[in-house]
């Protein structure tokens, strides 16, 4: 068999994976709820306290806002934290030259024990903020003296905090140049509380994004965006110390939250291209950077997995019109809170 044969049968192979990962897909994401975010864009990622109450979401312009209910039982949103001092010219919806100062928080989580809400902002770093909200403490803003560039998400077990930095060389805004590169300076983290030291876990990722703990705490997931896959670190068990795939993806994943039964929602912002037979890199899908961004056609997706990266439920909204952008799905009390790096409104389904 020559080499045109054997990269024919690889795309083949590839596209078939990709369609039998779809048999239960549900073209029902355009009906979702929209929640508008009145003149923020950005909600990348959702979280709600240890009381309930939310959901919180950090938006473009440096802020983390919260949704209550107002003395008119009307919703509305309210700012609870920000991430940088420095706000004078920080302004609403969005100022790309400035997010370098005004920050950029990416990954939300609470401490469901101390009401804490942990904080990955993409230019300063891992930050925390106390119940009350307010001005976050940096954690995390360094690595061996040298600059976190791109903190992406975050997750916690009690004492110690895993965290990625999606790059060594590139920061957000750079973000398709560091996909379009083949970059592979991304980084799983964790910071211990306690010592306050911070160790790498994994390293040598393409665009380290979404991290999430597993239910019985014995591994760690991490998306590796442009790889099109979840990573599992073993946290406990003989395996531990270790790494292997949790599972291949149709897509390019962004962040990943546990549902209470212990299963993930990954959420895919765009799906893959038909593999270039000019790539590169022999076999792979090849990679167009208009998926990502404003133009072009994308193909938002949810997908559901079970503990072990089974797929369960599909859901999309296929034509990207409604929904052209999702970066979290975050469940509670059987709705699903849907998050976009750049839009301006959350959903719920």
């Amino acid at each position: 068999m020559n080499a045109s044969n054997i990269l024919l049968l690889i795309i083949v192979v590839q596209l078939v994976s990709v369609n039998l990962a779809f048999e239960k897909t549900q073209n029902v994401l355009s009906k979702s709820k929209i929640i508008h975010l009145n003149g923020s864009i950005g909600p990348e990622s959702v979280a709600f306290d240890p009381n309930g109450e939310g959901p919180y979401i950090g938006v473009a312009d440096g802020r983390i806002l919260k949704l209550q209910l107002g003395s008119n039982n009307r919703l509305s949103w309210a700012e609870f934290a920000v991430t940088s001092s420095h706000r004078r010219d920080c302004t609403s919806p969005f100022a790309p030259k400035m997010e370098h100062i005004c920050g950029r928080p990416l990954g939300l989580r609470f401490d469901t024990k101390t009401g804490e809400l942990y904080i990955a902002d993409a230019y300063l770093g891992l930050q925390v903020v106390g119940p009350k909200g307010g001005l976050a403490t940096p954690l995390v803003q360094k690595f061996e003296g040298k600059p976190l560039v791109f903190t992406n998400d975050v997750d916690i077990d009690d004492d110690v905090i895993y965290f990625t930095d999606t790059s060594t060389k590139y920061q957000r805004w750079q973000f398709l140049t560091s996909f379009s590169s083949g970059d592979t300076t991304g980084r799983l983290m964790k910071y211990d509380k306690s010592t306050k030291k911070v160790t790498v876990l994994l390293g040598d990722l393409a665009f380290a994004n979404g991290v999430a703990l597993s239910k019985n705490k014995s591994f760690v997931l991490v998306t590796e965006t442009t790889n099109f896959r979840i990573l599992r670190y073993w946290l406990k068990g003989p395996l531990v110390g270790t790494h292997d795939v949790f599972v291949e993806l149709p897509g390019f994943p962004d962040n990943i939250r546990i549902n209470p039964k212990g299963e993930f929602w990954v959420a895919l912002q765009a799906i893959r291209s038909v593999p270039s037979v000019s790539d590169s890199k022999f076999g792979m899908f090849s990679y167009n950077p208009q998926q990502m961004g404003d133009e072009g056609e994308l193909h938002p997706t949810a997908l559901k997995l079970s503990e072990d990266g089974r797929v369960l439920e599909v859901l999309e909204d296929v034509e990207g019109k409604t929904l052209r952008s999702i970066s979290e799905i975050e469940e509670k009390d059987g709705k699903l809170w849907i998050g976009s790096v750049v839009m301006p409104f959350l959903r719920v389904y």
